[in-house]
């Protein structure tokens, strides 16, 4: 589990592509500071299990299916990625609980300057938006934010001098593709209530009686 909260951005050194999987060396420093193989490094949000250490850099394997749902499979040589090394119990969770699991991928469609803070609005599928609201936590590329307003369409978050200097959000172009994790309650409480997209109806059993009978309140 990590934090969303990026430790240090680092490049990638190396790819080796197979068949259908890759092996990456990303370069990095402070990541690697007390990791041992068989450590979870976020990468750009995705959680990559370090396979070998180098004096300066972690290889890890990254699987189709990683390569199909995430960004990283676009990565050129020396591509900047945020890192963050998974949390410990002891760790203040400054920003949300983040599996590492990407959800999908959505596009940069505007930067607008607010002052000291720049909003960045981000396009995605109707599959994630289903789970992103207002005020609620978003994973992108890694970095845990805060959602300020949804549409149809895009949602749209803002971040500070800090976040925009200490990670590669702010390196973007317009259309590139950032890595999504969504808030992992809101999937499992439709899971388990039976509102998956396959099995929702028109009418949902949803209401205040059901609620407070399964101890919502």
């Amino acid at each position: 589990m990590f934090t969303g909260i990026i430790e240090e951005v680092g490049t990638l050194k190396g790819i080796r592509h197979g068949q259908k999987s890759s092996v990456v060396t990303v370069g990095g420093k402070k990541v690697l500071i007390g990791t041992k193989i068989g450590d979870s490094i976020s990468t750009n949000g995705v959680c990559l299990t370090v396979t070998k250490l180098h004096k300066d850099a972690f290889d890890a394997d990254v699987m189709p299916e990683t390569l199909q749902r995430s960004n990283l499979g676009a990565l050129q040589m020396g591509g900047r990625v945020n890192l963050e090394r998974a949390l410990q119990l002891d760790t203040r969770l400054g920003g949300h609980i983040v599996s590492g699991h990407i959800d999908g991928t959505g596009s940069i469609k505007e930067y607008r300057k607010d002052d000291n803070a720049v909003w960045i609005t981000i396009s995605a599928g109707p599959e994630l938006l289903r789970y992103i609201i207002e005020k609620g936590s978003i994973a992108i590329d890694g970095v845990s934010l805060t959602v300020a307003t949804v549409d149809s369409g895009s949602f749209q978050v803002s971040i500070i001098p800090h976040t925009g200097a200490e990670t590669i959000l702010l390196e973007k172009k317009l259309g590139d593709t950032v890595n999504l994790e969504c808030d992992i309650i809101g999937k499992y409480v439709e899971k388990l209530l039976g509102l998956s997209p396959k099995t929702q109806t028109k009418q949902s059993n949803l209401s205040e009686a059901f609620l407070q009978e399964n101890g919502f309140f």
